[in-house]
């Protein structure tokens, strides 16, 4: 009776990971390797990297005929990180190693031509879902060791090269020392990146303020203002005042990193990511794709964190209104012919604008050499839809010499107001707490998810008199109906910030600035 070998895999579809059976039979035909169960064409090659890393290994595969299948055969299975799984099959197959000893552990890696291991992309969402898939042992190059063992109650074995797999499983070869492959260089992941303070801006308070207000709530935010209003340096420092991401979401985020091709470091950075992808960024590029391998986007990468587009207007409308579907539902679907890649999205999205192309609309002293057409041309990229999402829409002005002074002033006396970001995540977090305790017990966590209808229930609706704003700008067609809960969940921010049971008229005036302050 001829002997199976087998042994298991992981075929990654966007974060989720499927269990591949990996199942290798020998045959006594003409030598050759057939691999089935709907591989693509990087797997399907795999074939000819496994013979050539054995033969220069020194432990050949069978000189006949081999058929390796990947089971479920109805599972799309892309990429070569499957090349360790088929290799050691077929080295069980043929009796060369412990049969019982490949078959419990799940094998990621790609071979080289001389038998060593290269490591692959993915390596973190893929041990998770063989710890989910209830296996307890995986062996990867000895590149991915570190990002593997960020995943607890997990053995990871790593391995240099397919000969050294073969003496761990169990066979009879003598150990040759060789040099592992390294990861590619300028791609890891080096930690919690340092963000700029926010005490170093000046002049905008307003600003300040809108950005800790969105940091509590997870709002969206819109700035409007001229070049060298300072757009770019608020955007920078929202990151800073947003707290540690928890366990769950650092993983997350990690194993979109990994996705990315970006090895992690040895511990999981629990500081939220900023994305600032280029005006020039494809719809692909935004949320993610590829003919092949679907990869994740930059809206994907700042998942858990900030996606910051800066010159809103000059993006494509298709790619921003690519956006209005995750701003939504917190996901990203994308849809190919046989399968369909689900992401996490729930970023805080930051837009900045000029006001007019060249910039100078409205600026005191300024020189606009835009006609009213194009000025309302350039702002009509926005589209309605996508800006009837954004909670907060502020403009920012210039800082003049005043700012300055009063800025210097507060600096001098020792009960100055100046924030710095340290005090102001403090401040949020306080703030974040305290929406918690009143969201438990709903499948809510930031009063930017809450919806309307909850909003608007009697034992949470704001008083009459202090509704009469907001009422009044909806009745005037001032607010969508979709604008008048979102200017209620940025009030509810507020007072979560000044330590309120209940949002003021004071509360949703501001808010409404916020909302409509452009």
């Amino acid at each position: 009776m001829r002997v199976v070998g087998r042994t298991r895999a992981v075929a990654l579809l966007g974060l989720s990971g499927a269990i591949v059976e990996v199942e290798a039979d020998i045959s006594a035909q003409l030598p050759k390797i057939v691999l089935i169960g709907l591989p693509d064409t990087a797997l399907q090659q795999a074939t000819h990297r496994v013979r050539a890393a054995a033969t220069n290994s020194g432990i050949p595969l069978s000189a006949n005929a081999i058929t390796v299948n990947l089971s479920p055969a109805s599972l799309p299975k892309h990429g070569s990180g499957f090349d360790l799984a088929i290799a050691v099959a077929c080295l069980a197959a043929a009796g060369d190693v412990d049969g019982s000893s490949v078959e419990r552990v799940v094998h990621i890696g790609e071979l080289a031509l001389d038998g060593r291991l290269r490591p692959v992309a993915g390596v973190l969402p893929a041990v998770i879902a063989a710890y989910r898939a209830g296996f307890d042992t995986v062996m990867v190059p000895s590149a991915n060791v570190a990002e593997a063992a960020l995943v607890p109650g997990v053995r990871v074995i790593g391995v240099a090269g397919l000969r050294d797999a073969a003496i761990w499983h169990g066979g009879s070869f003598d150990a040759v020392p060789i040099d592992p492959i390294p990861g590619p260089p300028g791609q890891h992941d080096d930690g919690p990146r340092h963000h700029p303070d926010i005490a170093d801006v000046v002049g905008q308070d307003a600003a300040v303020f809108a950005l800790q207000v969105a940091a509590v709530g997870g709002h969206h935010a819109f700035l409007l203002g001229p070049p060298g209003a300072g757009k770019t340096m608020l955007a920078d420092r929202l990151p800073g005042l947003l707290p540690d991401l928890d366990e769950e979401a650092a993983l997350e985020v990690s194993s979109i990193r990994s996705l990315s091709g970006l090895t992690v470091g040895v511990a999981l950075s629990n500081r939220p990511p900023i994305e600032s992808p280029h005006h020039t960024a494809t719809a692909a590029a935004m949320v993610g794709g590829g003919s092949g391998v679907i990869r994740p986007g930059a809206a994907v990468r700042a998942a858990h964190g900030v996606l910051f587009l800066d010159e809103a207007p000059e993006f494509q409308t298709v790619v921003l209104d690519a956006l209005r579907q995750p701003l939504e539902t917190g996901m990203i679907s994308i849809h190919r012919a046989n399968a369909v890649a689900h992401f996490p999205a729930r970023f805080q999205l930051l837009l900045a604008a000029n006001p007019c192309p060249c910039g100078q609309f409205g600026v005191e002293g300024g020189d606009c050499s835009c006609p009213p057409n194009a000025r309302r041309r350039y702002l009509a990229r926005l589209s309605g839809p996508l800006l009837d999402r954004v909670d907060i829409q502020l403009r920012v002005q210039r800082v003049t010499a005043a700012h300055l002074r009063v800025a210097q002033q507060r600096a001098g006396d020792a009960d100055g107001t100046s924030i710095d970001s340290a005090s102001a995540r403090s401040a949020v977090e306080r703030a974040r707490a305290t929406s918690s305790e009143r969201l438990g017990g709903t499948p809510w966590r930031l009063n930017n998810e809450v919806p309307g209808e909850w909003l608007r229930a009697r034992e949470r609706r704001p008083s009459l008199q202090a509704m009469t704003a907001l009422d009044r700008a909806l009745e005037r067609g001032g607010v969508t109906m979709r604008g008048y809960d979102r200017v209620l969940r940025v009030a509810w921010s507020i007072a979560d910030i000044e330590g309120s049971v209940m949002p003021t008229a004071e509360h949703i005036a501001q808010a409404l600035y916020l909302r409509r302050g452009i």
